[in-house]
């Protein structure tokens, strides 16, 4: 029997924890669902070796003033620190704009989950279908389970939701059909190496190379997340990513190798590597406002960094947008 809920969230990443969060304050109760062994998503950190890095998102900007507040806030409570104000490209300059990147104490994962802590959030739930059953949602997983709610918020890439809203047969309405259907991603391929030994990396500990085939290489004990290992994250620019991206892991990070071995000490070794793929990196086209809300027959919304704008600052605001939107719908 189906579960009922105010709303069911699919995707426990930032946007979705903070439509919940905001759910939760306009006195609505929300249910998250994420496919994944635990919340965040692109905001990603692997333990290896007894080090931590960052294989998603590896700092956020910000300029919107509502995110500038809780930046400040998180600051304050010792979560949220300034790793830099730009990034070396190779040359022997450090590229400066002023612009403080920001990361997390203990890896950019420790922000999503904080953000979790007292939501409702499930795991390891891969949804199979999304239905319309009455005036309600309902959503059934890979094992035949079913939850029911008055509204469905999707959070995930756009082509991932469409498919859930596909499979369990809802058509929609025509002009948000080809406004979600227009949003295109580009792949990141993510390499992580345990690297024994001194690093070359410029201050402070990182390298952007924007037309580079790897055009990220960052030193996650310099960064601070890793203090007693060193631990290298590596990301493909999307063409390299496209190229490479059907290849066997060992043949990718054999290529990731070539490009790190330069700013590897001499006496340096490469302990171990890992790949992470993220098929769904980046938007290449957004929608221009932070969400888009379906409010007939059911309320439906979607809501991601496809939404307004991309990155860690838009999936937050995408999130809050989303959740007073559906509150609001609701009768919150």
């Amino acid at each position: 029997m189906a579960q009922q809920v105010d709303v069911l969230i699919v995707g426990a990443g930032l946007t979705g924890l903070l439509a919940a969060k905001t759910l939760v304050e306009r006195g609505v109760r929300p249910m998250l669902l994420e496919k994944g062994r635990t919340v965040g998503g692109r905001m990603g950190t692997r333990s290896i070796d007894g080090g931590l890095a960052d294989h998603g998102a590896q700092f956020f900007t910000v300029r919107d003033p509502q995110f500038r507040a809780m930046i400040d806030r998180w600051t304050k409570e010792g979560l949220v620190f300034e790793w830099s104000r730009g990034w070396s490209d190779g040359s022997l300059s450090v590229s400066r704009d002023g612009n403080p990147r920001y990361a997390i104490h203990g890896g950019m994962n420790s922000l999503a989950r904080y953000l979790a802590l007292g939501l409702d959030a499930r795991l390891n739930v891969k949804l199979a279908a999304a239905r319309q059953v009455g005036n309600a949602w309902e959503v059934e997983d890979t094992n035949g389970s079913r939850q029911r709610a008055r509204a469905l918020l999707l959070t995930p890439p756009i082509p991932q939701s469409l498919e859930l809203l596909h499979e369990g047969g809802v058509t929609l309405p025509e002009k948000p059909r080809d406004a979600l259907t227009a949003i295109d991603y580009e792949p990141c391929l993510t390499g992580l190496f345990h690297v024994e030994g001194e690093t070359a990396l410029p201050h402070p500990g990182a390298i952007q190379r924007p037309h580079a085939p790897i055009y990220w290489i960052a030193d996650n004990q310099r960064k601070g997340i890793s203090p007693g290992v060193r631990l290298i994250t590596m990301q493909a620019g999307p063409s390299y990513s496209r190229q490479l991206y059907d290849r066997a892991d060992d043949d990718i990070l054999k290529s990731f190798r070539v490009d790190l071995q330069p700013f590897v000490s001499q006496d340096g070794r490469i302990v171990s590597a890992y790949l992470k793929r993220w098929r769904y990196s980046q938007p290449l086209t957004t929608y221009p406002e932070s969400c888009l809300v379906i409010e007939e027959p059911v309320p439906l919304a979607f809501a991601g960094d496809a939404f307004g704008s991309p990155g860690v600052e838009g999936a937050v605001l995408s999130g809050m947008a989303a959740g007073g939107a559906v509150a609001t719908l609701l009768g919150k």
